[in-house]
């Protein structure tokens, strides 16, 4: 097995945009805010499913090689886009093995997966960290694009639609432009033309979002965040999406381009203290912010692929978004969505696909939030992908509990009448068993493993990077071979899914040695560890084994 990864605390510091100092603006609906006149888009038949062939965009509609409506419903599973350079919960045990957990995503429904990447995992040198090959021995040393390739050829055997997100210039973390003094525009376009081509013809990959939560910075007049149509090109994300999709599908005109918006229009915070109106705005969630999208509209060079895309989040990820305080909450919430994002769907101009929406459920209201989101889109006829599959997402939590299986029940029940499963995988067929199944067993052909565990308790805390060394002896007479290392826990969390470690053997004595574990460890829970194997050798009998550390 691979170390364990470092603990990623709040995966996603997906603060609202607007901050702390934008979050006295008032948003009143009363004023004329959401003056835009709205028209329902056409109803249209969705295909069950997918469909068939590559998608392409019909009004608000997407649609399928035949000319069906496409609803996509998915979700995303995070990884690649951290210093881990792969999908998280490759450390977990069977039955969440890689593909389990793919086959679980189908069974329950959801029928596209959204793929955050960064590109530093795209990097020939770049290597997979925490990755179980004892319950997933297929991808033991193979490389981010190798494991990304896996992924994908099987989440198309499910039926199920895939999406690329480029979620960070590097895993370092998020920035406001789609580009830093390290990572260029260029490079960012280099890696988007790299993947066009390498999944060219494969058309369980059907699009690209092509940078993840543009946002604001700084305060106005003095922006360094991006904008939406302000003209400048260091920080207008609407040309850099023009000159990003455009070199995507001149590799590969197939695929949508998926463009998300900004959080405030001229890319800066207001500056509340200057007593001057032009450096107020108004202002919502990173990458959610499409309402000068119809003004400003994103020109590509193969038409019917663009796809506008929105985030949006809920009380307890930022509790001082305006809307959330209205008396009317949450039969406001329409007008909020239709006036950044709606609009661009009720208008027929483009389809709008909301790519992160989640929340822990913990603040009472989140739920009413949850379920007028789903309604919304479900009624308008919009295309989703949940955040997220990872129990591990600091400020939302996942669909998944930190066994990477089962099932968050009450996020579920929100989601499900709303999904539509992929083609081939049975859907959910009501509510999904939070116990795994059964997996079938077959005869060992050597007799039962020996085991030996040593159980230490930290009584003062513990910030990561334990270290140990376990000492095995077999004290029969039969030679063991084929060893393996787990890590158990204890408490009310995972400490560790997985344990790097070496193993020599000399004479009857086996030593596994922990390379690189990390975590963290509460003051008084204790960490279980130990060695295991198997007896091998002609008539070998169990053989009895001791161990120390």
């Amino acid at each position: 097995m691979s170390p364990v990864p470092r603990p990623q605390g709040a995966l996603r510091s997906r603060r609202a945009a607007i901050g702390a100092v934008a979050a006295a603006v008032a948003l009143v609906v009363a004023s004329g805010l959401f003056s835009i006149a709205l028209s329902a888009a056409p109803a249209n038949a969705e295909t069950q499913g997918t469909g068939s062939g590559f998608l392409s965009t019909d009004g608000s509609r997407i649609v399928d090689a035949s000319g069906a409506e496409v609803r996509l419903t998915g979700i995303n599973w995070f990884g690649m886009e951290t210093d881990n350079h792969t999908f998280h919960g490759l450390w977990a045990n069977a039955p969440a093995t890689w593909k389990g957990q793919i086959d679980r995503m189908a069974e329950l429904g959801f029928n596209t997966l959204r793929i955050p990447y960064t590109g530093d995992s795209l990097r020939p040198d770049a290597k997979a960290t925490s990755v179980n090959d004892y319950s997933n021995p297929d991808l033991a040393g193979l490389s981010p694009l190798e494991i990304l390739d896996k992924v994908i050829e099987h989440a198309g055997e499910k039926g199920m639609r895939v999406i690329l997100d480029r979620h960070r210039p590097s895993a370092a973390g998020q920035t406001a432009l789609w580009y830093t003094p390290q990572v260029s525009e260029q490079s960012m376009i280099d890696d988007w033309v790299m993947l066009a081509e390498r999944y060219a013809g494969n058309d369980t990959v059907i699009g690209a979002d092509l940078f993840n939560e543009p946002h604001a910075e700084g305060t106005l007049p003095n922006a360094t965040g991006s904008c939406w149509g302000c003209g400048v090109l260091a920080r207008d994300w609407r040309l850099a999406a023009e000159r990003i999709g455009n070199a995507v599908l001149a590799a590969n005109p197939d695929w949508l381009i998926l463009v998300e918006g900004v959080s405030t229009i001229p890319g800066g915070l207001t500056n509340q203290w200057d007593n001057d109106p032009a450096t107020d705005t108004e202002g919502t969630w990173w990458g959610g912010n499409l309402s000068a999208a119809a003004q400003y509209p994103v020109r590509l060079n193969v038409p019917h692929k663009l796809v506008y895309s929105a985030h949006d989040y809920a009380i307890s990820v930022y509790d001082r978004q305006e809307w959330f305080k209205d008396p009317d909450f949450p039969a406001n919430l329409p007008e909020v969505w239709d006036h950044f994002w709606g609009y661009l769907d009720r208008q027929n101009i483009a389809p709008v696909l909301v790519g992160e929406f989640g929340s822990t459920l913990a603040n009472p209201l989140d739920k009413q939030w949850l379920e007028a989101l789903m309604d919304y889109m479900t009624d308008n006829g919009m295309s989703f992908t949940f955040w997220a599959w990872n129990p591990n997402s600091g400020d939302t939590g996942g669909l998944v509990q930190n066994d990477w299986w089962t099932v968050e029940q009450e996020k579920y029940n929100i989601l499900e009448p709303h999904l539509n499963p992929p083609d081939g995988s049975g859907g959910s067929n009501g509510t999904p068993s939070s116990t795994p199944p059964v997996t079938p067993t077959s005869t060992p052909t050597t007799n039962p493993p020996g085991a030996c565990t040593a159980t230490y308790t930290i009584t003062g805390g513990w910030p990561g990077n334990f270290q140990a060394d376990v000492k095995v002896t077999n004290t029969g007479t039969t030679a063991m071979s084929s060893w393996k290392t787990g890590w158990t826990y204890a408490g009310d969390q995972k400490i560790f899914n997985s344990w790097s470690a070496t193993v020599t053997q000399s004479a009857k004595t086996v030593t596994a040695v922990n390379t690189s574990s990390n975590g963290s460890l509460q003051p008084g829970q204790s960490v279980t560890f130990g060695v295991q194997g198997t007896v091998s050798g002609t008539n070998a009998v169990p053989t009895p084994i001791t161990c120390s550390a």
